[in-house]
């Protein structure tokens, strides 16, 4: 073997055994994924306002854009409208059972007047007797009228009740067309764009919470009993160099029963059929990106 062949020998035999030595450097591998929620209108219309980018941060409870309000706030201007005329015909009770209370009054004076009179012989029985009907006749038709305009009012309430229900309904509909960011995060992506036509259960973009991403990662039966959750480990991921970028996770979830091997999945045990999913937490310094491949030693 001659010098040459002889370098090239030894450089094939240093390159594999730092792939080997490479291989078996993880305990296990997968790649990062992190809680997506897709944001969906509530409220149907034209869309007014959406101001996101994909890639921007947003707050929970941030207001981002709406959709247009114009026909449901004419339906509330109607809708109020036919509340306060059904309302205008709501008798006035006070003044009306006012009258008749002015009558019994006076009636009641009169009475005790005449009373007085028959003691002094000044009266006759019967003008007391008049007196004492008239008042009766008079509280009789008092709680007639009482009672008649209660039935006059709970009708007129009872027309009011469902037309103050359908503001209600228009009032949570305006609100649904005011769209509000529902957790922190970034937008991963953007459906939809102003001055598009949506509705309820139509998609306007994807978010998820990135300030922490999880590695979904697999190991074997026999790496099952070394782990543990709320265990820490080390994830790994590669770097601009060749050193490998670490981190610290959390074993966050084990599944308990086993699956055939993914194919894209390498373990550390090349012949484990069957592999047990995990999924270590780790705080991400904005270098780990969904969909990202992570190794991890434990």
């Amino acid at each position: 073997m001659g010098p040459k062949s002889l370098i090239l020998t030894l450089a094939g035999l240093i390159v594999f055994g730092a792939c080997s030595n490479r291989e078996n450097e993880f305990d296990a591998t997968g790649n990062f994924e992190a809680d997506e929620v897709i944001v969906s209108a509530e409220g149907a219309g034209k869309i007014m306002a959406l101001a996101i980018e994909e890639g921007q941060e947003l707050k929970k409870g941030e207001i981002i854009g709406y959709i247009d309000t114009l026909q449901l706030y004419l339906r509330k201007k109607q809708l109020q409208s036919s509340a306060k005329a059904v309302m205008a015909k709501q008798p006035n009770v006070a003044a009306q059972l006012a009258t008749i209370q002015e009558q019994i009054e006076a009636t009641e004076k009169e009475k005790a007047r005449f009373e007085r009179l028959l003691q002094d012989d000044a009266a006759t029985q019967k003008q007391v007797d008049d007196l004492a009907a008239h008042l009766a006749l008079l509280q009789k038709q008092y709680k007639a009228l009482q009672s008649s305009l209660a039935i006059t009012t709970r009708s007129l309430s009872s027309e009011v009740a469902p037309i103050a229900a359908q503001v209600d309904q228009v009032n949570d509909q305006i609100r649904k067309s005011i769209i509000v960011n529902p957790l922190d995060g970034t937008v991963l992506v953007k459906y939809a764009q102003g001055d598009e036509v949506t509705a309820p259960g139509k998609a306007l973009y994807k978010i998820a919470d990135l300030s922490y991403i999880t590695l979904r990662a697999y190991i074997s039966g026999n790496q099952l009993p070394t782990l543990k959750l709320g265990q820490k480990v080390t994830v790994m991921v590669d770097d601009l160099g060749p050193a490998q970028k670490k981190y610290e996770g959390v074993v966050s979830w084990i599944a308990d029963k086993a699956e055939f091997t993914p194919k894209t999945i390498q373990t550390k045990e090349e012949r484990a059929n069957l592999v047990y999913a995990i999924k270590v937490r780790v705080k991400n310094d904005g270098y780990l990106k969904i969909g990202m491949y992570g190794e991890l030693t434990f």
